[in-house]
C-alpha cells in the first residue's frame, strides 16, 4: 500500500514529497507494477527527454550564430550619438578619441552592430581547396543606439585599443575587397571637401550616408576608405603611419589605393574602422588571425601581399 504524504508547510512539503515518492518506489518493488510507478516513470522519462531537447537546441543556436561583439550592455542613461557630437565638435582630435574609447568599452555601442557577419573566401592549392569563414561588422564602428547612433572616424591606436578589447583585429586590403564583394547594401561614396578633419563633418557625412541607405539593413559597404593593416606601414621610411584603402565606387573599384601617406593621428570623415573576429575557421578548425597571416599558404586567404607581417598597430 503507498503512502498519503501531509505536510503543514510548502518546504516541509516538498521534503516530504520526496521522501513519499522514494518510498512508494521502493513499496513498489514488491507489489509489482502500479499505475502510480507507471506514472512517475512516464513523467520522469518526459522531463529527461525535455532536459535533453532544449541542450541541443542550445548547442545547435551557438554553432550557428557566429560572433557577438562582447560589449557591456549600455546604461539606460547612456548618451546619445547626437549630443555627443555636440559635445566633441570643437574638440582636438586627441581629446575627442579618449572620451570616444571611454564610451565604446562602456557599452554605448548601436546593438545592429554587436551581430557580426560572416565572410566566406576559398583557396586552391594544388589539388586541394580550402575554405575559411571569418566574421565582421555589419557596418562601420559607430557610437550611440538603435534610435541615436553615428559612425566614428579614428586614429589606428583607439581602433586597435577597441579591437583588442573586444577580441578583434583590422583588415586588410584583401579582406576589404572581400567584404565589398559580399555586402547586401553597396553605396556610393561622397567626397567632402571643406574642414575633413573635423567632427562636425564626421557627423555631416553620417547623416549623408543615412540618405542613401534608407533604413535598408545588412551589410554595408563602399561608404568609407577603411583602416587597414599592411606590410606597407612598417616599409615606409617615414615612422607613425596609418593606412588605409577602399572607398569602393559601385563598378567595385576602390577610390582609395593602399596609401600610408598620412602620419598616424591624422583622421577624417572618409576613415571607417571595420572590426573583425580574431578567430578565423579554416575547413573545420578555429585558428588565430596572426598564425594565418604567418602560415606561407593559409595568408593568402587574408591578405594579398608579399609578406602580411603586420598585425597591429601600437595603441601609444
Amino acid at each position: 500500500m503507498f503512502r498519503t504524504c501531509e505536510a503543514t508547510s510548502p518546504a516541509a512539503n516538498r521534503q516530504n514529497s520526496v521522501k513519499c515518492l522514494h518510498a512508494n518506489a521502493l513499496t513498489s518493488r514488491s507489489v509489482g507494477s502500479s499505475p502510480f510507478l507507471s506514472t512517475v516513470t512516464t513523467d520522469l522519462l518526459f522531463l529527461t527527454m525535455q532536459r535533453f531537447f532544449l541542450i541541443a537546441m542550445i548547442a545547435l543556436a551557438s554553432c550557428n550564430t557566429g560572433f557577438h561583439l562582447p560589449a557591456k550592455n549600455p546604461s539606460p542613461n547612456a548618451t546619445g550619438a547626437t549630443e555627443l557630437f555636440r559635445q566633441i565638435g570643437a574638440m582636438k582630435w586627441d581629446q575627442r578619441e579618449l572620451i570616444l574609447f571611454d564610451e565604446i568599452v562602456k557599452g554605448n555601442i548601436p546593438g545592429f552592430l554587436r551581430k557580426f557577419v560572416p565572410i566566406t573566401v576559398v583557396l586552391t592549392n594544388g589539388n586541394k581547396t580550402i575554405k575559411a569563414v571569418y566574421y565582421v561588422s555589419p557596418d562601420y564602428l559607430s557610437i550611440g543606439s538603435d534610435a541615436d547612433w553615428a559612425r566614428i572616424p579614428l586614429t589606428p591606436m583607439t581602433a586597435q585599443r577597441i579591437a583588442d578589447t573586444f577580441q578583434c583585429f583590422l583588415p586588410t586590403r584583401k579582406m576589404v575587397d572581400d567584404i565589398y564583394s559580399q555586402a547586401t547594401i553597396k553605396l556610393e561614396p561622397v567626397p567632402l571637401y571643406a574642414n575633413r578633419d573635423s567632427a562636425l563633418i564626421f557627423w555631416h557625412h553620417h547623416l549623408i550616408i543615412e540618405g542613401q541607405r534608407k533604413n535598408r539593413k545588412g551589410l554595408t559597404a563602399g561608404i568609407k576608405k577603411d583602416v587597414v593593416i599592411s606590410e606597407k606601414v612598417s616599409a615606409d621610411p617615414k615612422p607613425n603611419r596609418v593606412a588605409i584603402y577602399g572607398w569602393h565606387k559601385l563598378d567595385g573599384k576602390a577610390i582609395q589605393p593602399l596609401y600610408t601617406g598620412h602620419v598616424n593621428w591624422y583622421v577624417d570623415y572618409s576613415h571607417g574602422i571595420r572590426l573583425v573576429y580574431r578567430k578565423i575557421k579554416i575547413d573545420n578548425r578555429w585558428m588565430d588571425y596572426k598564425e594565418v597571416l604567418k602560415d606561407p599558404v593559409l595568408r593568402k586567404l587574408l591578405c594579398d601581399e608579399s609578406s602580411c607581417d603586420f598585425f597591429a598597430y601600437p595603441t601609444k
